[in-house]
């Protein structure tokens, strides 16, 4: 498995990173140590999981995920394995967490509090990467990067990431570091695949100038590149499905990745993915990991038959050819996530 550092820090991972967000809820944990099992066995050393797992998150669910992944850790040398958890964002805005009676905010009572549970469920002493899960743009940075400073200086945490932050927050955060004499951020992990390469558009330069690695989650946009939802298919247990019969903000985001550009965007990766004699899921993941301001690509199963087609893109580089037809299809149906 090929490794690559994160950030300007110095620990390196492997390039696929095994996350956890469906662990407890639609994998049980037998299955998902399975799951794990496997990818450690493959050559992944880096597992990404939330306080606020598994998603959607309900109350009765909190911390489920963590405590899945603290047995399994368990049964590993601890220094071989590259953990990686987040806190809460504010829990005022798009998203009501799970925990802390979802009175979340990215302070440092907050913060503390955070760290501390998770390191119990976890069954660890330390965090390797340590994230904010969202951000809260009309909070003081200062606070919550201040805290995060503490958790390095006293162990708890190696290094500290961001999530699903804008190039403003980013830069802001960096700023902000810089000036006090903070722990910088190494890592942001925001969305980013086939469907979805709003990225590109400003925060990989941002990347690029400051040394920050992105970790891409939903390098599948969501499972829609495996193919299952074309066709009209709603497969029964899959996210989407769920999500759509939900209503309210879970069909929102459905409808934000299973529609008419999505799909036929699917269509066209899955033509070259045939063409190039592998799967589309194949493809898709060994596209997010050949980027050079990309360290690691979170991917997600939820049954271990679904870890072959991922694991292949392990050591896998696409030709430019291949790369060069995927940029075609990209610039012919504009973001089809809007």
């Amino acid at each position: 498995m090929q490794t690559k550092r994160l950030g300007k820090s110095a620990i390196a991972v492997s390039k696929i990173c095994m996350g956890t967000m469906t662990f407890g809820a639609q994998a049980d944990e037998a299955m998902s140590h399975r799951i794990l099992d496997a990818s450690f066995d493959a050559g992944i050393n880096f597992f990404d999981t939330a306080e606020n797992y598994p998603v959607p998150p309900k109350v009765e669910w909190a911390g489920t995920t963590e405590e899945i992944v603290g047995r399994w850790l368990k049964t590993k040398p601890r220094d071989a394995v590259i953990l990686a958890t987040k806190v809460c964002g504010p829990s005022h805005g798009w998203l009501k967490a799970s925990q802390r009676s979802g009175m979340t905010a990215l302070d440092r009572h907050n913060i503390v509090r955070a760290i501390e549970a998770s390191l119990k469920r976890l069954g660890t002493d330390y965090i390797d990467l340590y994230q904010t899960h969202w951000p809260d743009h009309g909070a003081r940075y200062e606070e919550a990067l201040g805290a995060l400073d503490d958790l390095i200086r006293e162990g708890k945490v190696r290094i500290t990431g961001c999530s699903n932050e804008t190039s403003w927050g980013l830069m802001k955060s960096l700023a902000v570091s810089d000036n006090e004499g903070l722990a910088r951020y190494d890592t942001i992990q925001n969305n980013f695949s086939l469907n979805n390469r709003r990225f590109e558009d400003e925060l990989a330069q941002v990347c690029r100038q400051e040394g920050v690695s992105l970790i891409p989650y939903s390098p599948l946009a969501g499972g829609v590149l495996t193919g299952k939802y074309q066709d009209g298919a709603r497969p029964e247990g899959a996210r989407f499905s769920n999500y759509l019969s939900m209503g309210g903000r879970q069909a929102v985001m459905a409808k934000r990745f299973v529609n008419d550009k999505s799909l036929t965007s699917t269509e066209r990766f899955a033509a070259i993915a045939a063409e190039a004699g592998m799967s589309v899921t194949t493809l898709a993941v060994a596209w997010s990991k050949q980027h050079d301001f990309v360290a690691s690509t979170i991917v997600g199963a939820t049954h271990i038959d679904q870890l072959a087609d991922i694991l292949a893109a392990g050591d896998l580089t696409l030709d430019a050819e291949v790369m060069k037809t995927v940029d075609a299809v990209s610039k012919e149906i504009l973001y089809p996530m809007g």
